[in-house]
C-alpha cells in the first residue's frame, strides 16, 4: 500500500477557519480606527474653529479703538463693541437661539454685515464673556484698554459625542490711548 502526502479536508478547514477568524479580528480592528480618526479629526475641526473665531476677535481688539464706547466692565459683558481700523463698529455676541458667536458690523450706526456667525454649529457656546478695562481717559486713568475674553462650551465630534472646553484669552490695544 501506498501513503499519499497532503492535507486532509480536517487539517484544510481549521487553516481557513483561523485564517477567518484572524481576518475578522483585523477587519474588526481597522473599522475601529476608521472611527477613532472621524472623531478625532470632528474634534480637530471644532477646536480649529474655535480658534480661529478667537483669533479674529483678539486681532480686531488688538487694532481697534474706543472699547465698549468708553466704558469699563469689570464684572463681566455679555457682548463687546470696539471700532476697528476701517472706523466701522464691531460687537460681539453670544445669539443664545443657537449657541453661536455672532459679528455685528456697522458703519455709522448702519448694520451693513447683521449677525455673521463667528463660530461653526459644531462648536456650541454656553458662556462668553468680556472683561474691560483701561477704557478711561487721563487723569483718571492711565491705564491701557485691556480685553479678557472668557468663553465655554462643547465641541461635538461625533453622533451624541461631545468634548467640554473653556478658554481663556486677553489682548491689549496696540494704539496709545492718551
Amino acid at each position: 500500500m501506498k501513503k499519499s502526502r497532503g492535507y486532509t479536508l480536517i487539517e484544510l478547514m481549521v487553516a481557513v477557519g483561523l485564517f477567518a477568524l484572524i481576518m475578522t479580528l483585523v477587519s474588526g480592528a481597522y473599522l475601529l480606527m476608521i472611527s477613532l480618526t472621524r472623531q478625532a479629526q470632528g474634534m480637530a475641526t471644532g477646536i480649529d474653529n474655535l480658534s480661529f473665531a478667537l483669533e479674529t476677535m483678539t486681532r480686531t481688539i488688538r487694532t481697534g479703538a474706543y472699547y465698549n464706547n468708553s466704558v469699563d466692565c469689570l464684572s463681566g459683558c455679555t457682548s463687546f463693541s470696539v471700532i476697528d481700523s476701517n472706523n466701522n463698529t464691531v460687537t460681539y455676541a453670544l445669539n443664545p437661539n443657537n449657541s453661536i458667536i455672532q459679528t455685528i458690523v456697522s458703519a455709522s450706526g448702519v448694520a451693513f454685515q447683521n449677525n455673521v456667525p463667528l463660530t461653526d454649529p459644531s462648536v456650541s457656546v454656553s458662556t462668553l464673556i468680556f472683561y474691560v478695562s483701561g477704557t478711561n481717559k487721563p487723569p483718571g486713568d492711565y491705564n491701557q484698554p485691556h480685553v479678557t475674553i472668557t468663553i465655554s462650551g462643547t465641541v461635538s465630534y461625533g453622533p451624541n459625542r461631545t468634548q467640554p472646553f473653556t478658554v481663556e484669552t486677553g489682548a491689549t490695544m496696540r494704539g496709545i490711548d492718551i
